[in-house]
């Protein structure tokens, strides 16, 4: 027969809902904001850092509470015990010896690790149930039947232009990342009827004005804008080499067909960090060591 569950056991088995919960919201509120709407998304990562605070508060408090509560039972036990004492020396009763002090603390830590050891494997039994997992397998399947794998990008708000750049160096080109945010600004200023449609205000819809437009512009030259859709078919223009974007649960696009050149291969992760979206490099399969 199992065990009863403890106060201690419900509290975490009740937190692991409300972070399974959140989680669910937080890739709720994901697909709801546009990829190419850098405000929102701005906003939006604001929003998913105050939900997961919030909640990391709570449990803290939560925990806190329950420890107070077993302190005081524990303060309970001592003073039963001490009534309970026969003083007696006429009449000894034998006593059952009390765990020490430093026996409690290390049945603590043994509970505490095994707690800790049990979250690990639920972690790892999520995570291979995950999207994430998924989406790696997918990719790992569709690259194997092109001889490549992924080429890890940091995550820093730039892994667009590093993607790119990594492709380019294999190619022999040296232009670097500054380089091609620069360039991508630029051409999308020098083509603004190609690019302005496309954007739009977040409170209002209404398309970007000229000088909004031009912040735009000035976001993708000088800071860690995340890049997307509309940044790929400046890139293509600017470089006049076609892009192809491969995606676990999309079929491949190619940027830019009417160019000529062989194609640079980049990857889109929808899962792969915090705010979902990333992009990686490729490079020939490696044979896996024995």
């Amino acid at each position: 027969m199992a065990d009863p569950e403890t106060a201690e056991d419900l509290l975490f088995k009740q937190q692991r809902k409300e972070k399974k919960d959140l989680q669910a919201k937080i890739q709720s509120m994901k697909n709801a904001v546009p990829k190419n709407d850098k405000k929102r998304r701005k906003q939006l990562a604001e929003d998913i850092a105050k939900l997961e605070a919030e909640l990391s508060e709570k449990h803290e408090e939560e925990l806190k509470q329950l420890n107070s509560s077993v302190l005081g039972d524990k303060a309970d036990d001592l003073a039963d015990g001490v009534q309970s004492l026969d003083l007696d020396a006429d009449d000894p009763q034998p006593c059952k010896q009390r765990p020490s002090k430093a026996q409690k603390r290390r049945d603590k830590k043994a509970a505490l690790e095994k707690e800790r050891e049990n979250r690990i494997a639920e972690a790892e039994v999520e995570n291979l149930q995950g999207s994430r997992h998924l989406e790696n397998q997918k990719l790992s399947q569709i690259l194997g039947g092109k001889q490549l794998q992924i080429r890890e990008i940091m995550s820093d708000g730039h892994c667009l232009y590093r993607a790119v750049e990594d492709q380019l160096l294999r190619r022999g080109c040296t232009l670097g990342l500054a380089e091609l945010r620069s360039q991508t600004a630029q051409h999308m200023r020098s083509h603004a009827e190609e690019f302005l449609p496309f954007l739009t205000n977040p409170t209002s819809g209404d398309m970007f004005t000229p000088e909004e437009f031009e912040k735009y512009c000035s976001e993708v030259a000088d800071t860690a804008a995340w890049g997307g859709q509309l940044e790929l078919r400046a890139l293509t223009q600017v470089l006049k080499i076609p892009i192809e974007v491969i995606q676990a649960e999309s079929p491949t696009i190619v940027i830019g067909e009417e160019y000529r050149e062989l194609p640079i291969t980049l990857v889109y992760m929808r899962h792969a960090y915090g705010l979902g979206e990333h992009y990686n490099s490729v490079e020939p399969l490696k044979e896996e060591e024995t």
